[in-house]
């Protein structure tokens, strides 16, 4: 057991959290290879690192790789409801990782477990979502003096990062873990899309061929459950704000039109934007009775719960996923995982191989940071193009791919003007 204090459910689970970290494992050969490397050359000895992540099999993985080299860690939710009770009990038992998060946990009680992690003191923070640099920065900038920098995984976090620096705000350089071709490429395209098809089944059992799903934003995950959804037989429209990505979604064969439009016709509508009050309360009255509203972005406001709360004479638990709405005119609106994130509140998240290459950017950053944070400016940065490549040599090679190579002639006429027709 660890010296440091935890709080999760129920540490008995630990066994059982274990064998699901060890079967996640089997999907993570890149980080399985980085791993491995840690352990020999403990390139993070000495450093303390504060996440705020899912707690889930993969970052199980990723914490495990961590402390093989040679950081001490502590692990918080970045999700009330993601977190999966068995995980957190084997970190805790087996790999000595404090964790705090307990599936279900209220908005109090995810804010003191924030705080718990940092109280470590971090010198490295990791965010999935930026609220764990945002406490920090907001409630505890006593520990800011400790900390080289950062890493955020998701769109989301980086948004508000970007506002931060440009504000003058940000205390400490943050690596744009999102923005790092093997991650938004595979794990918002293919992860997101896939995951979130599956919590939508898993919570409803609904049958997607023939039904109108209806995708909120065209960015990189929302490309993917459009993707999937149409794979599945379903007819697929996406609302759009930016006409670049609408025109993207035209040419690859989806109906485009505004959330007004989409509302009167939709069947099952999915949120991935970023943004607040994407189905708000000028969407609900157009709403066909039946319709399925959930949420792919980070945050549960992407939907106007408040506002659907509103207008509803009745609310009742319908499925273990689902709260059905029943409005005053007698139309049900169900709205799946509180409006959280339905692939990890509904699901399991993403899949591990898809995970694997994410998680190993995030191990790599780490040790990035902690051989040049102290010459970064305070700024938000991309993942170094030579992390990139090489998680990506490594997936391929763990595939048992095999790619060519340029000749030197080639690498000669790649470089030089001279040669034409």
């Amino acid at each position: 057991m660890p010296k440091r204090d935890y709080d999760i459910k129920d540490v008995a689970l630990a066994d059982k959290g274990r064998f699901r970290i060890q079967w996640a494992e089997n999907d993570m050969p890149v980080l399985r290879q980085i791993r491995a490397r840690f352990e020999k050359e403990r390139p993070l000895k000495g450093l303390r690192i504060a996440a705020c992540l899912h707690v889930t099999t993969e970052t199980a993985n990723l914490m495990w790789t961590l402390v093989a080299g040679g950081a001490e860690v502590m692990l918080c939710a970045s999700n009330p409801l993601s977190t999966q009770d068995d995980v957190a009990a084997s970190l805790v038992a087996h790999f000595e990782v404090p964790v705090f998060a307990i599936k279900g946990e209220d908005n109090a009680t995810y804010y003191r477990h924030i705080h718990s992690a940092l109280d470590l003191a971090p010198n490295i923070t990791m965010d999935d979502g930026a609220d764990l640099l945002s406490t920090l920065h907001k409630e505890r900038t006593d520990l800011l003096p400790n900390v080289i920098g950062g890493t955020e995984e998701t769109t989301t976090g980086v948004i508000r990062l970007r506002a931060m620096a440009k504000q003058g705000a940000l205390k400490y350089p943050v690596i744009a873990v999102n923005d790092a071709l093997t991650k938004h490429f595979f794990d918002n395209r293919y992860g997101t899309g896939q995951s979130t098809i599956d919590g939508i089944v898993r919570a409803t059992n609904v049958l997607f061929a023939g039904r109108v799903c209806v995708v909120g934003g065209y960015g990189w995950c929302a490309r993917g459950i459009a993707m999937r959804a149409r794979g599945m037989g379903a007819r697929v429209i996406v609302t759009e704000i930016n006409p670049l990505r609408a025109l993207e979604a035209v040419m690859d064969g989806f109906e485009v039109m505004t959330m007004v439009q989409a509302a009167k016709i939709g069947d099952v509508f999915v949120t991935a934007t970023g943004d607040k009050d994407v189905i708000d309360a000028r969407h609900f009255p157009h709403l066909k009775d039946g319709a399925i509203l959930c949420n792919s972005g980070h945050f549960n406001v992407e939907i106007n719960i408040p506002q659907l709360e509103s207008l509803a004479a009745e609310k009742r638990r319908v499925r273990e996923s689902v709260d059905q709405y029943i409005l005053k005119d007698g139309r049900r609106i169900n709205l799946l995982a509180e409006g959280r994130l339905v692939n990890l509140a509904a699901a399991e998240g993403h899949p591990s191989s898809v995970m694997d290459m994410s998680f190993a950017n995030q191990a790599l950053s780490c040790e990035y940071l902690a051989q040049h944070g102290q010459a970064l400016s305070r700024n938000v940065f991309p993942v170094p193009a030579e992390i990139d490549k090489e998680i990506a040599r490594l997936k391929l090679e763990a595939m048992g791919i095999r790619i060519d190579t340029l000749t030197p002639e080639q690498e000669a006429y790649l470089a030089s003007w001279e040669e034409g027709t």
